[in-house]
């Protein structure tokens, strides 16, 4: 019986495996325009980075449990623009995000009303690229009202909105996403149409939308879904994003995607439009996106400290090797 003793340092070495989806977009860039990052770990982020991701967005959300006051808000919109930018730049992500009342905690009034007094606050940061996540959860009164008031601010602005279209009864939400927002005169090429699935699609494409799509582990979208809308729809305003939080999801979704589309058959430039330009274009609208800036972001210092925080623990290498069973 072998003890920890009796092992060589060859042993010792890290055990090398890269993952066979990696071969198929070896070289190439993705930008994830949704993925919620707060609610993953700093292994994602190096995953991500190993992968190709070099840009987020992250949009402000629904937390999985019903905040009680506007500070709970302020922070949390605070982080986004600060610690979780700081912690993608400690990985070489560029990191932005979108700041909006989410459409199911539209439905507490009281709380609603204070959130929205602080939003115009935040829209104006750097870094922020949108109004969002936005929109529908169960279509009721209170969630059209915030969206609407939503939309004004963006449409002063100036800022493209990111909007989310209800799980439930997804079609009759999306169109009326689409047609609230066009009653305040916002023009579609500014409005980001998320959570589509193969009955939106069309609709949203021939409005003139932008039509993004979530690549979700056994429900959404899955990425095979996904090749056969590229190939029948074609990759003209067509994103695609992970939407990874803290429940099941897979923050690779996008590089994962783009390895299947390859596979697939499906074109290289409809490929890099479907899981980078295009969510650059759309967003970039923002005037706060240059992509000299993702390769800025690249020169990575792990040493460096946010507020006297940092991503290393006491005495920690940056960059440790996370294929090797070996923690050192």
């Amino acid at each position: 019986m072998c003890g920890i003793h009796d092992l060589t340092e060859k042993d010792l070495q890290p055990l090398t495996y890269t993952p066979a989806y990696l071969n198929k977009i070896k070289g190439m860039r993705f930008f994830d325009p949704h993925v919620h990052m707060t609610a993953r770990t700093t292994d994602d982020y190096q995953a991500m980075a190993d992968a190709g991701v070099v840009a987020i967005i992250e949009p402000a959300f629904w937390l999985g449990q019903p905040r009680t006051g506007v500070d709970t808000f302020r922070d949390y919109f605070s982080s986004l623009l600060g610690w979780e930018r700081f912690r993608a730049s400690q990985f070489g992500i560029k990191h932005y995000c979108t700041i909006g009342l989410n459409s199911k905690e539209a439905n507490n009034e009281k709380l609603a009303e204070a959130v929205m007094e602080i939003l115009p606050q935040f829209i104006y940061k750097e870094g922020v690229v949108g109004v969002g996540e936005i929109g529908f959860d169960d279509q009721t009164p209170l969630e059209e009202k915030y969206y609407r008031a939503q939309l004004e601010l963006a449409k002063e602005a100036g800022l493209p909105v990111q909007i989310h279209t209800p799980h439930r009864d997804k079609k009759k939400g999306t169109q009326r996403s689409m047609d609230i927002a066009l009653e305040h005169g916002l023009e579609p090429h500014m409005i980001i149409v998320d959570h589509n699935n193969e009955e939106t699609v069309k609709e949203v494409l021939d409005r003139g939308f932008w039509a993004a799509f979530t690549i979700y582990p056994f429900t959404k979208m899955g990425n095979e879904r996904m090749v056969a809308v590229v190939k029948q729809y074609g990759s003209e305003r067509i994103m695609v994003n992970s939407a990874a939080d803290w429940g099941i999801s897979d923050p690779l979704a996008v590089p994962k995607t783009a390895a299947l589309m390859h596979e697939s058959g499906i074109d290289m430039n409809d490929i890099h439009l479907v899981t980078y330009t295009n969510a650059v274009k759309a967003f970039a609208q923002s005037g706060q996106i240059n992509e000299a800036d993702f390769d800025n972001a690249k020169n990575v210092d792990q040493s460096e400290k946010f507020n006297g925080s940092s991503v290393l623990r006491g005495g920690q290498q940056p960059r440790i090797d996370k294929n090797t069973t070996i923690i050192r």
